[in-house]
C-alpha cells in the first residue's frame, strides 16, 4: 500500500510540474526619447527564448511596431500592431525579427528580436533599408552574435 501512495504521488508531482522552461514576458518600450536618442525602441535589440513574448509598450504614442517584410524566419508570421496601442508577439520560431515603427522608419526607429540562435541574420541583414533606419540596422546587427 505504502508505494502505491508513494507512486501516486510522484505521478501527481510530475503531472503539475510543467515540462521544461516557462515562457517569459519581456518589455519593450516605443519611445519619443530615449537613452539613444530619439524615436527609438527601447531596447533596441532584445534576445528571447523561442516561445517567449514580446509586449510593445506605446509609452508615447503616435508609434506602432509592425515586423519588416524579409526579416523574418521563415516559418515566422508577420506582424503588425495599431497605432499608439500595445502590442504581445509570441515569438515561436528561432531567428532575427526586424521591427519598425512605420511612421519613424526613416528617422531609424527600427529594432531586432533575436530568438534563440539567429539563424536567418545573413538575410536578414541583406534586407535593404532606407534613410537613418539603414545605419541603425548596421549597428544593430554589430551587436548580435551568430
Amino acid at each position: 500500500m505504502r508505494k502505491i501512495v508513494i507512486a501516486s504521488a510522484i505521478a501527481l508531482i510530475a503531472v503539475m510540474t510543467p515540462l521544461g522552461a516557462q515562457a517569459a514576458e519581456h518589455e519593450v518600450k516605443m519611445l519619443n526619447k530615449g537613452a539613444a536618442g530619439m524615436m527609438v525602441f527601447e531596447p533596441s535589440v532584445i534576445k528571447i527564448a523561442p516561445g517567449d513574448t514580446v509586449h510593445f509598450v506605446a509609452t508615447d504614442k503616435g508609434h506602432n511596431v509592425e515586423s519588416i517584410d524579409g526579416m523574418l524566419p521563415d516559418a515566422a508570421q508577420a506582424f503588425k500592431g495599431e497605432m499608439g496601442k500595445d502590442l504581445t508577439v509570441a515569438f515561436d520560431q528561432p531567428g532575427v525579427y526586424g521591427i519598425k515603427c512605420k511612421p519613424h522608419y526613416g528617422m531609424g526607429m527600427v529594432g531586432l528580436v533575436v530568438v534563440g540562435e539567429p539563424v536567418n541574420k545573413s538575410a536578414a541583414a541583406a534586407v535593404e533599408q532606407k534613410g537613418k533606419a539603414k545605419q541603425t540596422f548596421a549597428t544593430l546587427f554589430g551587436e548580435i552574435g551568430g
